[in-house]
């Protein structure tokens, strides 16, 4: 395992569509020796019905992973995917990332306003509280800067 900030790097994901901009992002700064594991978080309930069976969220969880590698090149580091399950998403997933000891937690931000925020709680805000190691918020978008040099 490396020990710089991308040797092992939780790469948390919400859906197939943010898997497939993530998986676009973390491939343009992991390098090749990289260990990258995608997770995705089952929410469990706290003594109220589930929306969704444990088995329709399973199978979300695996059409995210197969919209991340639709994406992902094969010629790039190492990948796992791991379906974590806890009624904290943040904290599911900084217990993931000690578990596995990895360098860092690397994500893309999600867009939500300030309302859904603060009805279903704030996952980056939990994801930062009492992180033992660096979390990365990426681009939402991998932009390249062009540096011209005028003869």
């Amino acid at each position: 395992m490396s020990s710089d900030i991308f040797g092992t790097v939780i790469v948390p994901i919400a859906g197939p569509d943010d898997a497939a901009n993530t998986a676009r992002i973390v491939y343009h700064y992991a390098r090749e020796d990289s260990q990258v594991i995608v997770v995705h978080v089952i929410e469990k309930g706290e003594g109220v019905p589930d929306k969704a069976s444990v088995e329709q969220r399973q199978a979300f969880a695996e059409k995210a992973y197969q919209s991340f590698l639709d994406v992902f090149p094969d010629d790039g580091p190492t990948l796992e995917f791991r379906t974590l399950y806890g009624r904290n998403v943040g904290e599911t997933i900084r217990d993931a990332a000690e578990e596995e000891n990895a360098t860092s937690i690397a994500f893309v931000p999600r867009v939500g306003s300030r309302w859904i925020k603060f009805l279903s709680g704030d996952v980056t805000t939990e994801l930062f509280k009492r992180s033992k190691i660096p979390v990365i918020a990426l681009p939402k978008e991998q932009k390249r800067i062009v540096f011209t040099h005028d003869a």
